[in-house]
């Protein structure tokens, strides 16, 4: 055949080119003067991010030729291929993912029906893959000109983020702004990264606070990166800018597993399992009063520089992250001294108890580290619910089947010691330092109840007070009392923590236990 003969008649492209034709379209968004807009704020496109975030070469986009229905309100005249929405599955460092990103270029990243036939399929794949969902957001919220069709969407979404809860680990990576229903469905992810001063997460903005309430506020003050990471707790990062929150993801998917049925993804191990260091033997001070960091003890004892904090600005008196033991992830919880005495408030159970549960439903053996006065008191505590908030950790140590082991570094008083991962809420095995105090109170507050008496008949009440509490102090100021007991199964030195953790996780990595047969608990939420 000729050159000719092989051209298309009346000039019209062939099916080839005009398939070249469309993908530049996708390419464009909502417009090359949208994407240009889009730049001059910092921000990149929902391609460009997706490009960024995943292995070169590997995503792969589903139904990208989609176009809205709907005709209201001149939407017949505004059809952009892909409406707004990205979807498909890729690989990130290797291993499978499924994701999405709301294109800010078409309609302000509006959620339309579309978006959520696109999210349902993708959701869909992913829990019968059992790969993780990543989430990119940039867009205004429900699509107005849609009516119900953009509400539904949403419920499909939730519904599913729901469904594929403890199942597939689902991530949230805010770009921009999420308001209204958008945030829903990042509240019920597992994490939630946020990018300072471009993106804001709030149910109402500022207009209609103002005229509903009469408050000022600004957008940043209101629902910020780091307002909900450090006040709310509904972001477990704030990240410096877009690349710092794609990069924040990918360190996080290095700890999880890809779904509830594998085990957390082990590294080779790089860090001698008998290192120990002696500055740890040194730690505690020798005041019970005396703050010291937590965090010092986490990172001397696992993996170096393995320890990856969540939700590190929230409720800084507890410490919730991931860190490695010779290559193994297991998730980390503490108490942190330096802030509040490491007392435990509503914030820190909530914290506490979120993290313990995740860690459960996806296989990260449980470690504690335990020094708290107990309870934080107060007024506002106690009409905020602490009783029912602390209740939430008792649930979540309880019900979790994982590994649980536990070393009490100081303080173990009252309700805070049973709560944190006691051998009464089964741990598995309880180690105690030298300096370890386990009794239902301090001892000063313990002989003003058991002597109150004897210290105000005495001729010197100071004093007797006094020898009453060192008294106290010389039986329960010792972990040797509890271990006589059984209820901590050794007292080592601190410097021996990190080996005999590691023997002991090495024992408890087929560990199998039931709970009770039953639909689900009931969390006191």
């Amino acid at each position: 055949m000729s050159d000719e003969q092989a051209q298309p008649k009346n000039d019209q492209p062939t099916p080839n080119t005009k398939l070249k034709e469309m993908r530049k379209q996708l390419a464009q968004g909502g417009g090359q003067g949208r994407i240009e807009a889009q730049h001059a704020k910092g921000k990149m496109t929902a391609r460009e991010r997706v490009e960024k975030f995943v292995d070169p070469g590997s995503f792969q986009e589903i139904l990208p030729f989609m176009l809205h229905r709907h005709s209201d309100y001149g939407m017949d005249k505004s059809r952009t291929i892909s409406d707004g929405m990205t979807a498909g599955f890729a690989k990130i460092d290797g291993r499978r993912v499924c994701l999405y990103a709301q294109d800010f270029t078409v309609m302000g990243g509006s959620f339309s029906e579309v978006a959520g036939i696109k999210l349902a399929k993708l959701m869909d794949m992913a829990m019968q893959a059992g790969v993780p969902v990543i989430g990119l957001s940039d867009g205004g919220g429900a699509r107005i000109q849609e009516g119900v069709w953009s509400l539904w969407a949403f419920g499909e979404l939730f519904y599913r983020n729901t469904l594929a809860s403890g199942v597939i680990p689902q991530i949230s990576i805010e770009l921009g702004p999420c308001a209204g229903g958008a945030v829903y469905s990042p509240a019920i992810t597992d994490f939630i990264i946020m990018t300072k001063n471009t993106s804001h997460m709030f149910i109402t903005g500022p207009e209609v606070i103002k005229s509903v309430t009469g408050e000022e506020v600004d957008f940043e003050t209101l629902g910020g990166a780091s307002t909900h990471a450090s006040i709310s707790g509904v972001a477990h990062f704030a990240a410096e800018n877009e690349e710092h929150a794609l990069e924040t993801a990918r360190i996080l998917l290095s700890y999880l597993p890809s779904n509830n049925l594998e085990q957390p993804p082990p590294v080779d191990p790089v860090d001698d399992p008998y290192r120990m260091d002696k500055s740890l033997d040194k730690l505690i001070p020798t005041a019970p009063n005396e703050p010291y960091d937590m965090r010092e003890a986490v990172e001397k004892i696992f993996d170096l520089g393995s320890f990856f904090e969540v939700h590190e600005n929230f409720a800084r008196n507890a410490i919730t992250g991931f860190a490695r033991l010779h290559g193994q992830p297991a998730g980390v919880v503490g108490q942190q001294p330096a802030i509040l005495a490491g007392s435990i408030d509503i914030d820190a159970a909530d914290k506490i108890a979120r993290f313990v549960r995740f860690c459960d439903a996806f296989n990260f053996p449980v470690i504690t580290f335990q020094d708290s006065p107990g309870f934080l008191p107060g007024v506002a505590q106690e009409h905020g619910g602490i009783i029912r908030h602390g209740a939430k950790i008792v649930f979540a140590y309880s019900e979790a089947t994982v590994p649980k082991l536990t070393v009490i570094t100081r303080k173990g008083y009252g309700g805070a010691y049973i709560v944190m991962g006691s051998k009464h809420l089964r741990a598995d095995i309880v180690f105690a330092w030298p300096n370890a105090e386990i009794a239902v109170m301090g001892a000063e507050g313990a002989v003003n109840i058991l002597f109150r008496k004897n210290i105000k008949d005495a001729a010197d009440p100071d004093t007797e007070h006094a020898r009453l509490a060192a008294e106290y102090r010389d039986k329960f100021s010792n972990p040797y009392n509890a271990a006589a007991g059984g209820h901590i199964d050794d007292i080592i030195l601190p410097s021996e923590t990190r080996p005999r953790l590691i023997a002991a996780l090495e024992l408890l990595r087929d560990k199998q236990t039931t709970l009770p047969a039953k639909k689900h608990g009931n969390i006191p939420l």
